[in-house]
């Protein structure tokens, strides 16, 4: 039976891939590098910025990793109008979830600044109890997310689930030895994220958390 669920947030809780995309177009745009593809940025999206920047763009500078993150944040944080919103489903079903007695947390790409804001721009900060963003960890599919989230919470690795969009949570998750379940409405095909073994898929948030409750209910 799993206790704690670790949530990966953009593509699997926020429909944000338009605006990372358009984002990352800016800022590559404003420092004179080559040109991002829509396909391109959507495979990467998932991995830290630093990662992101040294597969889209090939022999990057290290010198020009932090302008390019700055760019982006100035565009993701405010100065790009591009809509980013709840998938349906995922405000009802979090707190669902939590008043089932789930543990509710966050691994994601996003930095500590960018996590922070959507808690509070969402309101859904007080329903997760531990997240670790890829500035302050190791980025995925590396497993030390999960693993300080696993510590942190005190549960064990046999108890938590993965719930992911992209190939690199489900990567993550294997590395880590703990469960993952792939959700299909994000950013990378089911069948990217099949080599990975995820438990469950899932083709909307509701289903997920109906998934849930009927391995609560057999449990």
């Amino acid at each position: 039976m799993y206790k704690l669920l670790i949530f990966d947030w953009d593509g699997t809780v926020m429909d944000s891939a338009a605006r990372i995309v358009a984002c990352m177009q800016h800022a590559a745009r404003d420092l004179q590098q080559p040109e991002l593809t829509d396909s391109a940025i959507r495979d990467i999206i998932g991995l830290g910025l630093p990662e992101a920047f040294r597969i889209l763009i090939p022999g990057i500078a290290e010198d020009m990793i932090e302008p390019m993150r700055e760019r982006y944040g100035h565009y993701f944080l405010g100065d790009d109008p591009t809509p980013v919103e709840l998938f349906p489903g995922v405000r009802e079903g979090l707190e669902k979830l939590q008043r089932q007695g789930f543990v509710l947390t966050v691994a994601t790409g996003k930095s500590r600044r960018g996590i922070d804001r959507v808690f509070s721009s969402t309101g859904l900060g007080e329903v997760f109890v531990a997240s670790r963003g890829a500035d302050e960890t190791a980025s995925k599919p590396d497993p030390l997310m999960i693993h300080e989230i696993l510590a942190e919470t005190g549960v064990a690795p046999e108890h938590a689930l993965m719930i992911g969009d992209t190939e690199y949570d489900m990567e993550m998750a294997a590395n880590a030895g703990v469960d993952g379940l792939a959700v299909s409405y994000g950013v990378h095909t089911l069948e990217r994220m099949q080599p990975f073994s995820p438990v469950q898929e899932v083709h909307s948030f509701t289903e997920m958390v109906n998934w849930l409750e009927s391995r609560c209910l057999k449990d």
